[in-house]
């Protein structure tokens, strides 16, 4: 999706993807540095290895506690430090690594804009509470999701980030497991396991604790297949349903904007995912 959105900005700019070993990812981002890069973006597992391993950390990245966009830096004659990208032809000064999340506001966005959700206020039933969905949980949180029903194959990590949240959001209702009336309705069931990726996953949902019918929409992070398992049978139980491509799709664009200091052209952004995830369907 970079590659085509660049070319609309009228951007001299190409989008690699680089396969780095963890163990060597502290010499990759020292590399981008030296060789000029403008950033990076970074996935599992190198977002919480990168904490230790940035110049700057943007609050994005302190709040979330991962990194996943990376914008390279330069300090000029002010003092004041400038993304490479928007000193361009200019003498550089010392260079810095900024690290920033991207995935918080891409989950938000996908949710408000292909399932119309208004986060204030929401419960949600979330299904995995690590890595993106204890993302996902700390930021609906803040922004003031009035209940959270924390499910996790392991018991003690859903604990873990139901005591962070009651910390951090002491606003918003946590609890770890279904919701205890299983006839209750919540708002949205977010799945964050990667459950139904595969044919012949198991749901990540357990049927006796919860009936989909008591859902007003599910939001998957899975994108491809497009529809799994979960969403096929919360489309049947009368569900809005949404995939994981807008989330993709969001943290996308906000890097893009970083990195340039422009808006991104997010349905140009949009159909090159949608023809180069799904063309072949």
């Amino acid at each position: 999706m970079h590659n085509p959105a660049m070319a609309k900005l009228g951007l001299d700019w190409r989008y690699l993807a680089c396969e780095v070993a963890p163990d060597e990812l502290g010499q990759a981002i020292a590399g981008a540095k030296a060789m000029g890069f403008i950033g990076l973006n970074l996935t599992v597992p190198h977002k919480l290895l990168a904490l230790d391993m940035i110049d700057e950390l943007d609050e994005s990245a302190e709040s979330w506690g991962a990194v996943n966009t990376i914008c390279f830096e330069t300090k000029g004659e002010d003092g004041a430090w400038t993304p490479i990208s928007q000193a361009l032809g200019q003498a550089y000064g010392e260079v810095r690594a900024k690290g920033y999340n991207t995935d918080a506001d891409g989950i938000t966005l996908a949710l408000q804009q292909d399932l119309g959700l208004d986060l204030a206020g929401l419960e949600v039933l979330f299904l995995g509470a690590g890595g993106a969905g204890r993302v996902a949980a700390l930021k609906l949180a803040k922004e003031g999701a009035a209940e959270l029903h924390l499910v996790n194959r392991t018991v003690a990590k859903a604990a873990e980030l139901a005591k962070e949240i009651t910390e951090r959001y002491p606003a918003t209702k946590v609890s770890v497991g279904y919701p205890e009336n299983t006839s209750g309705a919540v708002n949205l069931v977010l799945n964050a396991t990667s459950l139904g990726l595969k044919d012949g996953d198991a749901l990540p949902l357990d049927e006796s604790q919860f009936n989909l019918c008591h859902a007003d929409a599910v939001f998957d992070m899975i994108y491809q297949p497009a529809e799994t398992p979960l969403l096929a049978k919360a489309k049947a139980a009368g569900c809005r349903i949404a995939n994981g491509l807008g989330m993709l799709l969001w943290q996308g664009a906000k890097a893009l904007e970083i990195w340039t200091g422009q808006a991104a052209p997010v349905e140009v952004m949009r159909d090159a995912l949608i023809a180069h995830i799904y063309g072949d369907e």
